[in-house]
């Protein structure tokens, strides 16, 4: 075992620790994924995004406050709704303006009983939410961070933010698809990744601890130089738990 994954063990360990009590309320994520009430599309995206492992790697349970970070069409603030409930809260973030056709789907999600937790916050990526959204147990960025580095956003201040935002010992939790070693964060817009060590080193640079990765989309063959949103073979994405310290 490395150096460093012996580090992050031993942290898993401790946060294990000290939310175990908590964990045992952890709902049956199976169950969510399968609900009948469930959108078609929604299940088509269930193909790449693996989102039963991705649900239980957040630690998502009833009673949580969830920041969902660039929610889109709502996807995934759905599934941390269904997560949280009956008696947790989840905050969709979107821009100002967002896109007609991913507002369009989330406008019509909202009508639905599996967001009736849920408020829409369209605000800018840099200023997510306003000051009396605090105290989160949890916040998710899913493949939305590449986004943000070709957008007019500053990022510094937006992972301040999100950092000031969580409870101490809240966890932020962010998935995204890899670039190439070297390439930084400049193959946001042409190539919609990120490489994970520039995205790791913006986010500790706001106080954030690394305290876990998953591999469970991972894929080793992907030559990372294709756009992932028209990918021609496998698309390797890392998945990495950050954690406000107490």
């Amino acid at each position: 075992m490395t150096i460093r994954r012996a580090v992050l063990a031993i942290a898993a360990i401790a946060v294990v620790a000290a939310f175990g009590a908590r964990a045992q309320n952890a709902p049956d994520y199976a169950a969510i994924i399968a609900a009948p009430d469930r959108r078609d599309a929604d299940r088509d995206i269930d193909k790449r995004r693996d989102p039963k492992k991705l649900l239980a790697f957040t630690g998502a349970r009833p009673g949580m406050k969830v920041l969902d970070m660039g929610a889109g069409g709502g996807y995934s603030t759905e599934l941390m709704a269904r997560a949280v409930a009956p008696n947790g809260v989840v905050y969709g973030q979107n821009v100002p303006n967002p896109s007609q056709k991913s507002k369009a789907i989330f406008d019509e999600r909202m009508n639905t009983a599996a967001m009736k937790s849920v408020t829409p916050l369209f605000r800018p990526f840099d200023d997510p939410a306003p000051p009396e959204v605090r105290d989160l147990d949890l916040i998710t960025f899913f493949f939305a961070y590449h986004d943000v580095t070709y957008m007019e956003v500053d990022r510094a201040a937006m992972n301040k933010k999100l950092f000031s935002a969580l409870k101490p010992g809240g966890v932020l939790v962010i998935a995204d698809h890899s670039a190439a070693a070297g390439a930084g964060t400049g193959v946001g817009k042409s190539l919609h990744r990120i490489e994970e060590v520039a995205l790791r080193r913006e986010v500790e640079a706001a106080g954030f601890k690394l305290i876990g990765e998953a591999d469970f989309l991972r894929r080793p063959g992907d030559t990372r130089d294709f756009p992932s949103t028209r990918p021609t073979g496998p698309v390797d994405e890392f998945v990495l738990k950050f954690q406000r310290p107490n």
